[in-house]
Protein backbone atom coordinates (compact mmCIF):
# COMPACT_ATOMS: atom_id res chain seq x y z
CA UNK A 1 0.00 0.00 0.00
CA UNK A 2 2.88 2.37 0.69
CA UNK A 3 4.08 2.04 -2.92
CA UNK A 4 0.53 2.52 -4.19
CA UNK A 5 0.17 5.83 -2.36
CA UNK A 6 3.64 6.89 -3.51
CA UNK A 7 2.58 6.33 -7.14
CA UNK A 8 -0.74 8.06 -6.48
CA UNK A 9 1.19 10.99 -5.05
CA UNK A 10 3.36 11.18 -8.18
CA UNK A 11 0.25 11.37 -10.35
CA UNK A 12 -1.40 13.99 -8.17
CA UNK A 13 1.85 15.98 -8.05
CA UNK A 14 1.86 16.12 -11.85
CA UNK A 15 -1.78 17.24 -11.80
CA UNK A 16 -1.09 19.90 -9.15
CA UNK A 17 1.66 21.30 -11.35
CA UNK A 18 -0.79 21.75 -14.21
CA UNK A 19 -3.33 23.43 -11.93
CA UNK A 20 -0.81 25.65 -10.14
CA UNK A 21 0.89 26.82 -13.32
CA UNK A 22 -2.04 27.19 -15.73
CA UNK A 23 -4.90 28.60 -13.65
CA UNK A 24 -3.05 31.79 -12.56
CA UNK A 25 -2.41 32.47 -16.27
CA UNK A 26 -6.07 31.97 -17.13
CA UNK A 27 -5.39 28.77 -19.10
CA UNK A 28 -7.61 25.69 -19.19
CA UNK A 29 -6.14 23.23 -16.71
CA UNK A 30 -8.54 20.32 -17.18
CA UNK A 31 -9.37 19.78 -20.82
CA UNK A 32 -6.53 21.24 -22.91
CA UNK A 33 -3.65 19.00 -23.95
CA UNK A 34 -0.33 19.27 -22.14
CA UNK A 35 2.33 21.16 -24.06
CA UNK A 36 5.90 22.37 -23.77
CA UNK A 37 6.02 25.82 -22.19
CA UNK A 38 8.83 26.84 -24.53
CA UNK A 39 7.91 25.53 -28.01
CA UNK A 40 4.20 24.89 -27.27
CA UNK A 41 4.43 21.42 -28.88
CA UNK A 42 1.69 19.04 -27.72
CA UNK A 43 3.22 16.34 -25.53
CA UNK A 44 2.66 12.61 -25.98
CA UNK A 45 1.63 10.32 -23.14
CA UNK A 46 5.18 9.06 -22.72
CA UNK A 47 6.35 12.64 -22.16
CA UNK A 48 4.06 12.89 -19.14
CA UNK A 49 5.08 9.92 -16.98
CA UNK A 50 5.93 11.43 -13.56
CA UNK A 51 9.67 11.46 -12.74
CA UNK A 52 10.64 8.93 -15.45
CA UNK A 53 9.89 11.22 -18.40
CA UNK A 54 12.02 13.95 -16.85
CA UNK A 55 14.91 11.56 -16.19
CA UNK A 56 14.76 9.79 -19.57
CA UNK A 57 14.62 13.12 -21.40
CA UNK A 58 17.51 14.37 -19.22
CA UNK A 59 15.49 17.35 -18.11
CA UNK A 60 14.90 18.63 -21.63
CA UNK A 61 11.95 18.85 -24.01
CA UNK A 62 12.00 16.04 -26.60
CA UNK A 63 11.08 18.50 -29.36
CA UNK A 64 12.86 21.82 -28.78
CA UNK A 65 15.52 20.42 -26.40
CA UNK A 66 15.14 23.34 -24.03
CA UNK A 67 15.53 22.66 -20.33
CA UNK A 68 12.44 21.66 -18.37
CA UNK A 69 12.13 23.31 -14.97
CA UNK A 70 13.36 20.98 -12.19
CA UNK A 71 10.24 22.13 -10.33
CA UNK A 72 8.39 19.35 -12.17
CA UNK A 73 10.63 16.67 -10.71
CA UNK A 74 10.69 18.24 -7.24
CA UNK A 75 6.90 18.62 -6.95
CA UNK A 76 6.12 15.13 -8.25
CA UNK A 77 8.67 13.47 -5.98
CA UNK A 78 7.71 15.54 -2.93
CA UNK A 79 4.01 14.79 -3.39
CA UNK A 80 4.70 11.08 -3.79
CA UNK A 81 6.78 10.98 -0.63
CA UNK A 82 4.26 13.02 1.37
CA UNK A 83 1.36 10.77 0.33
CA UNK A 84 3.34 7.67 1.26
CA UNK A 85 4.47 9.09 4.60
CA UNK A 86 0.89 10.07 5.41
CA UNK A 87 -0.31 6.51 4.88
CA UNK A 88 2.56 5.16 7.03
CA UNK A 89 1.65 7.56 9.86
CA UNK A 90 -2.13 7.34 9.82
CA UNK A 91 -3.26 4.36 7.74
CA UNK A 92 -6.68 4.64 6.12
CA UNK A 93 -8.26 6.92 8.71
CA UNK A 94 -9.96 10.26 9.23
CA UNK A 95 -6.58 11.82 10.03
CA UNK A 96 -5.11 10.43 6.79
CA UNK A 97 -7.83 11.92 4.58
CA UNK A 98 -7.51 15.25 6.37
CA UNK A 99 -3.72 15.05 5.96
CA UNK A 100 -4.07 14.41 2.20
CA UNK A 101 -6.31 17.46 1.88
CA UNK A 102 -3.82 19.64 3.75
CA UNK A 103 -0.78 18.37 1.85
CA UNK A 104 -2.49 18.73 -1.53
CA UNK A 105 -3.46 22.31 -0.72
CA UNK A 106 0.07 23.02 0.50
CA UNK A 107 1.62 21.79 -2.77
CA UNK A 108 -0.78 23.91 -4.86
CA UNK A 109 -0.09 27.01 -2.78
CA UNK A 110 3.67 26.48 -2.99
CA UNK A 111 3.46 26.36 -6.78
CA UNK A 112 1.09 29.27 -7.45
CA UNK A 113 2.32 31.63 -4.72
CA UNK A 114 6.04 31.20 -5.33
CA UNK A 115 5.63 31.50 -9.11
CA UNK A 116 2.89 34.13 -9.38
CA UNK A 117 2.27 35.49 -5.85
CA UNK A 118 -1.28 34.13 -6.10
CA UNK A 119 -3.26 31.77 -3.88
CA UNK A 120 -6.00 30.35 -6.07
CA UNK A 121 -9.58 30.50 -4.77
CA UNK A 122 -10.71 27.16 -6.23
CA UNK A 123 -8.30 24.97 -4.20
CA UNK A 124 -9.28 26.85 -1.03
CA UNK A 125 -12.98 26.29 -1.72
CA UNK A 126 -12.52 22.60 -2.55
CA UNK A 127 -10.31 22.05 0.51
CA UNK A 128 -12.87 23.79 2.74
CA UNK A 129 -15.71 21.62 1.44
CA UNK A 130 -13.65 18.43 1.89
CA UNK A 131 -12.66 19.34 5.45
CA UNK A 132 -16.26 20.15 6.41
CA UNK A 133 -17.49 16.85 4.91
CA UNK A 134 -14.77 14.91 6.77
CA UNK A 135 -15.51 16.66 10.07
CA UNK A 136 -19.23 16.08 9.85
CA UNK A 137 -18.90 12.49 8.59
CA UNK A 138 -16.40 11.31 11.20
CA UNK A 139 -16.96 13.67 14.15
CA UNK A 140 -20.60 14.70 13.75
CA UNK A 141 -22.55 17.74 12.60
CA UNK A 142 -21.87 19.67 15.82
CA UNK A 143 -18.09 19.34 15.43
CA UNK A 144 -18.45 20.37 11.80
CA UNK A 145 -20.31 23.54 12.77
CA UNK A 146 -17.72 24.32 15.47
CA UNK A 147 -15.00 23.91 12.83
CA UNK A 148 -16.80 26.40 10.58
CA UNK A 149 -17.01 28.86 13.49
CA UNK A 150 -13.28 28.45 14.16
CA UNK A 151 -12.63 29.11 10.47
CA UNK A 152 -14.68 32.29 10.53
CA UNK A 153 -12.97 33.54 13.70
CA UNK A 154 -9.48 32.91 12.34
CA UNK A 155 -10.48 34.56 9.06
CA UNK A 156 -11.55 37.66 11.02
CA UNK A 157 -8.27 37.66 12.96
CA UNK A 158 -6.30 37.52 9.71
CA UNK A 159 -8.50 40.19 8.15
CA UNK A 160 -7.82 42.45 11.13
CA UNK A 161 -4.07 41.84 10.76
CA UNK A 162 -4.34 42.75 7.07
CA UNK A 163 -6.30 45.91 7.91
CA UNK A 164 -3.87 46.93 10.66
CA UNK A 165 -0.86 46.26 8.43
CA UNK A 166 -2.36 48.38 5.68
CA UNK A 167 -2.86 51.29 8.09
CA UNK A 168 0.66 51.03 9.54
CA UNK A 169 2.62 50.46 6.33
CA UNK A 170 0.30 52.41 4.00
CA UNK A 171 0.27 49.48 1.58
CA UNK A 172 -1.16 45.98 1.33
CA UNK A 173 0.64 43.88 3.93
CA UNK A 174 -1.22 40.61 3.28
CA UNK A 175 -2.80 39.24 0.15
CA UNK A 176 -6.47 38.35 0.01
CA UNK A 177 -5.52 34.71 -0.54
CA UNK A 178 -3.64 34.63 2.76
CA UNK A 179 -6.71 35.93 4.57
CA UNK A 180 -8.99 33.37 2.90
CA UNK A 181 -6.48 30.61 3.67
CA UNK A 182 -6.85 31.44 7.37
CA UNK A 183 -10.44 30.17 7.14
CA UNK A 184 -9.16 26.75 6.02
CA UNK A 185 -6.61 26.70 8.84
CA UNK A 186 -9.38 27.41 11.34
CA UNK A 187 -11.49 24.63 9.85
CA UNK A 188 -8.72 22.06 10.24
CA UNK A 189 -7.50 23.14 13.68
CA UNK A 190 -9.16 24.85 16.63
CA UNK A 191 -8.80 28.61 17.12
CA UNK A 192 -5.88 28.33 19.54
CA UNK A 193 -3.87 26.02 17.30
CA UNK A 194 -4.81 28.21 14.35
CA UNK A 195 -3.30 31.25 16.07
CA UNK A 196 -0.19 29.22 16.86
CA UNK A 197 0.00 28.33 13.15
CA UNK A 198 -0.05 32.02 12.24
CA UNK A 199 2.77 32.71 14.72
CA UNK A 200 4.83 29.75 13.48
CA UNK A 201 4.38 30.85 9.87
CA UNK A 202 5.98 34.23 10.61
CA UNK A 203 9.06 32.52 12.02
CA UNK A 204 9.24 30.25 8.97
CA UNK A 205 8.90 33.22 6.61
CA UNK A 206 11.39 35.49 8.39
CA UNK A 207 14.68 33.99 7.07
CA UNK A 208 13.35 33.92 3.49
CA UNK A 209 12.07 37.49 3.80
CA UNK A 210 15.40 38.79 5.11
CA UNK A 211 17.36 36.92 2.42
CA UNK A 212 15.01 38.15 -0.33
CA UNK A 213 15.29 41.75 0.84
CA UNK A 214 19.08 41.54 1.17
CA UNK A 215 19.80 39.70 -2.10
CA UNK A 216 17.14 41.06 -4.45
CA UNK A 217 15.89 44.17 -2.62
CA UNK A 218 12.42 42.69 -3.03
CA UNK A 219 10.07 43.25 -0.10
CA UNK A 220 7.15 41.37 -1.70
CA UNK A 221 7.31 37.86 -0.28
CA UNK A 222 4.91 34.94 -0.91
CA UNK A 223 3.47 34.26 2.54
CA UNK A 224 1.09 31.45 1.55
CA UNK A 225 3.73 28.68 1.37
CA UNK A 226 4.85 29.45 4.92
CA UNK A 227 1.25 29.44 6.17
CA UNK A 228 0.72 26.10 4.42
CA UNK A 229 3.96 24.70 5.81
CA UNK A 230 3.07 25.83 9.33
CA UNK A 231 -0.40 24.27 9.01
CA UNK A 232 1.12 20.95 7.97
CA UNK A 233 3.64 21.01 10.82
CA UNK A 234 1.04 21.88 13.47
CA UNK A 235 -1.35 19.23 12.14
CA UNK A 236 1.28 16.47 12.21
CA UNK A 237 2.48 17.42 15.71
CA UNK A 238 -0.93 18.56 16.94
CA UNK A 239 -0.70 16.75 20.30
CA UNK A 240 2.64 18.36 21.12
CA UNK A 241 1.43 21.84 20.16
CA UNK A 242 -1.76 21.33 22.17
CA UNK A 243 0.29 20.22 25.17
CA UNK A 244 2.39 23.37 24.82
CA UNK A 245 -0.74 25.52 24.73
CA UNK A 246 -2.13 23.76 27.80
CA UNK A 247 1.14 24.44 29.60
CA UNK A 248 1.09 28.12 28.60
CA UNK A 249 -2.51 28.68 29.70
CA UNK A 250 -1.88 26.83 32.96
CA UNK A 251 0.22 29.79 34.00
Amino acid sequence: MEILFFILGLLFGSFFLVIGIRLPKGEDALFSRSHCDTCNHTLKWYNLIPIFSYLFQRGKCSYCHQKISPLNLIVELATGILFMVGYIMYGLSYEFYLYLTIVSLMILIFISDFLYLIILDSPLVIASILVIILKMSYLGVTEGLIAILNGILLFLVMYFIQYLGGKIFKRESLGGGDVKFAFVIGLVLNLQLGLMTLILSTFLALPYSVASLYLTKNNEVPYGPFLAGALTIVFIFMNKFQALLDLIFRF
